[in-house]
């Protein structure tokens, strides 16, 4: 069947196959997903990252309603982590979000990371493509919770948004070397709680020390306050949002992160492939080479290279 027309119509059905087709990895969708990458570049992708248990989850469900209800197609990634056993998900994020799975506007995917690092699922640029083709103007990507180096989000999506949550404290300065540093916009979520005004202003405090500016011209970091619980904050959110991307295009930045979202997707497809190859040679070179290595007949660095040489038909 082909699923392409139904996709570049909206169609729900369509849209649901080929998001299953790519996070399955699956060959035979390739031309179709080509086809699709033909009509991309339209959307807005906003990456929602932070440590576990600063709320994002919640915070990209009410985000999501505050666009959806100014009459825009939102589309959630939310990645969940995956079983080490049978690579599956308990897709916790979509529960979470129940509450706007109805909103017509609206249209949600739990991913499974499938082993891959870095806070995003391989199949993730795959389905923001397809979501894209199929007309949606928002897309959030929502990752699993991430320490201060998995930040690949950032190498994704065109404004990135760090969660925290209140009582940080000085884990703040343990973590501020890594995932802060990224951020277009930091939200410090669960504003109901009587210690959130300390954590904004340790945040605005170290971005005006310079601590955790991205060294983009034209666009000084944001910090704003939300509550989920009230629906709080989340107006200014959205607009800061809308403010990011008309800096973005206004300035030429989002013609540099387009290119780097380009080569970051070639370098994984490449590395995937790469890794593809050495899983067809385990049970022939592999095997071979790790015999040599436990008989200490050769080195580590030299079985290495030789699976490489063999690799490559040297």
């Amino acid at each position: 069947m082909d699923l392409v027309p139904g996709v570049l119509r909206g169609e729900t059905v369509p849209i649901a196959r080929l998001l299953s087709c790519a996070e399955a990895a699956d060959d035979a969708s390739r031309p179709a997903l080509a086809r699709i990458f033909e009509h991309t570049g339209k959307a807005h992708v906003v990456g929602i990252t932070g440590v576990p248990g600063s709320g994002k989850s919640t915070l990209t469900a009410v985000l999501a309603e505050e666009f959806a209800n100014s009459g825009r197609k939102v589309g959630i990634i939310a990645v969940d982590p995956s079983s080490p056993f049978s690579g599956g998900s308990i897709l916790g994020d979509r529960i979470r979000m129940a509450d706007i799975a109805m909103n017509p506007n609206v249209f949600i995917r739990s991913m499974a990371t499938r082993g891959a690092m870095g806070g995003l699922s391989r199949g993730c640029l795959d389905a923001v493509d397809i979501l894209d083709a199929a007309g949606f103007d928002i897309i959030l990507i929502e990752t699993v919770g991430v320490g201060q180096d998995e930040i690949e989000i950032v190498q994704a999506a065109h404004t990135v948004i760090v969660a925290s949550a209140p009582g940080l404290g000085d884990e703040i300065q343990a973590i501020k070397a890594g995932i802060l540093e990224i951020a277009d916009i930091h939200i410090v979520t669960k504003c109901d709680r009587s210690d959130s005004n300390r954590t904004i202003l340790e945040l605005k405090g170290m971005l005006k020390m310079g601590d955790l500016t991205k060294f983009v011209e034209g666009w000084e970091p944001k910090v704003i306050g939300t509550s989920s619980l009230r629906r709080e904050g989340f107006e200014e959110l959205a607009a800061t949002i809308d403010r990011h991307r008309s800096y973005l295009e206004t300035s030429g930045e989002i013609v540099k992160r387009r290119r780097k979202i380009s080569e970051t997707r070639m370098l994984k497809i490449a590395e995937s492939l790469v890794r593809k190859r050495f899983y067809e040679e385990r049970l022939g070179s592999i095997s071979e080479l790790c015999g040599q290595m436990e008989r200490k007949k050769i080195a580590p660095d030299a079985a290495a290279r030789q699976l490489l040489a063999r690799i490559n038909g040297e």
